[in-house]
């Protein structure tokens, strides 16, 4: 009888799996309870009433108010809709400048790309080799024509933790909105809206067991929303489309269950991390990185000199380890990292990456496992690397 390969999943930065009390808090609107939101009748009025106890909850694990909370499909729509009213509402006041750091995830840069090519002034914060940008670096960076702020709360690669509530309180000094892409972090670390002075914030249900294709942007009361998306009325008229019910239930019970055991989760997970980051620095010329301490308890991102990336993930799927190089929204591009490459990581070197993003579900077995198996490989491709061996015969310096 043939052996079934084990399977190890360690990229839950790319997607995690619904927990159990996700699923069984979907599963009645998807039959049951299947009115319209929007509707006036019994069936509608009660798909209503979950619709909003659904957004309280989500609320109340940001200390925001209910009324702040608009649902949409992910956390790439949030921030579209996000930087788009921000700056057409600064626009509207002579601002034009926006100010974020070179490692944001591709839904934020895009958006902000074309926003140059509109016309608007676009500042890149250094992040520096640790990836995480200073307060510092904020205030000195705000003119008076900067219309809003938008740094992601954790990198999606790296996992680095930036300076939120820091950022935030110079912001509000300044009277500039800030906005975090806060969607690798919800559900993984506290969250106060209030007490960190944030104006906007992107989430994402899949990325802490909720479900695919739906997340929510909250807006603080006072911060203009521009519509987005045009049609009905729901949202309070600023996303139209019938709302994913469905998912927004099991959103709430996937936030609620994170919340809820955060904190084991992140000493327990913080633990496996640490673990698997002093095995894998044992390998001759790797590298973590971003900073050891200041970084989400679940990520880690390692380099490895003298390899190529994807092959390294073709050889660990092959093992049974399904893990990433970078973010899942560029894992068809043959370029290296632009995180990396904005830690300053020569294209050779950004090449060779590794991130492991873990779950409750990951063990001190799994951890083990890794260690040894990433050993092995990387071995095997150095082996048969004539990039290594020149490297090994001195023919060309080590970057690491």
């Amino acid at each position: 009888m043939a052996q079934t390969k084990r399977t190890i999943y360690v990229d839950n930065a790319a997607t995690t799996a619904m927990c159990d009390d996700a699923i069984a808090a979907m599963t009645p609107y998807l039959k049951e309870v299947y009115g319209n939101p929007s509707s006036l009748h019994t069936a509608g009025q009660v798909a209503k009433e979950a619709l909003e106890r659904a957004r309280a909850a989500i609320a109340a694990h940001l200390n925001a108010d209910a009324g702040e909370i608009y649902f949409t499909s992910g956390g790439s729509e949030a921030d579209n809709q996000a930087l788009r009213s921000a700056a057409v509402n600064g626009l509207k006041r002579g601002k034009k400048h926006i100010i974020t750091t070179a490692f944001e995830h591709h839904a934020v840069l895009h958006t902000l790309k074309k926003l140059e090519r509109e016309g608007f002034d676009v500042t890149y914060l250094d992040v520096h080799e640790n990836g995480i940008v200073t307060p510092e670096q904020v205030a000195n960076a705000i003119r008076p024509d900067s219309a809003l702020v938008t740094i992601m709360f954790a990198n999606n690669e790296i996992g680095t933790i930036q300076p939120i509530a820091e950022i935030g309180a110079i912001c509000r000094e300044k009277k500039v909105v800030f906005h975090t892409d806060a969607v690798q972090a919800v559900g993984h670390v506290p969250i106060d809206v209030k007490a960190m002075n944030i104006d906007m914030l992107s989430m994402s249900a899949h990325k802490f067991h909720g479900a695919k294709g739906v997340g929510a942007l909250y807006v603080r009361r006072g911060v203009p929303l521009n519509t987005f998306i045009d049609g009905g009325a729901q949202e309070k008229g600023r996303r139209a489309g019938t709302e994913n019910l469905a998912g927004i239930a099991a959103f709430a019970a996937a936030l609620d269950y994170a919340c809820k055991n955060m904190e084991s989760n992140a000493k327990r997970l913080s633990a496996l991390r640490d673990r698997i980051i002093k095995g894998l620095s044992a390998i001759p010329h790797s590298k973590l990185n971003g900073d050891a301490t200041t970084r989400l308890p679940s990520i880690l991102n390692m380099c490895f000199e003298g390899i190529e990336g994807e092959s390294l993930l073709l050889l660990l799927d092959d093992k049974g380890i399904c893990a990433s190089s970078g973010s899942a929204c560029t894992s068809g591009s043959l370029d290296p990292s632009h995180v990396l490459l904005a830690l300053g990581l020569p294209h050779e070197v950004a090449h060779g990456s590794l991130r492991i993003s873990l779950s409750e579900d990951n063990t001190d077995e799994d951890a083990d496992y890794i260690i040894a198996a990433v050993k092995e490989v990387v071995k095997y491709l150095r082996e048969m690397s004539p990039v290594w061996e020149a490297l090994e015969k001195g023919e060309k310096p080590h970057l690491l």
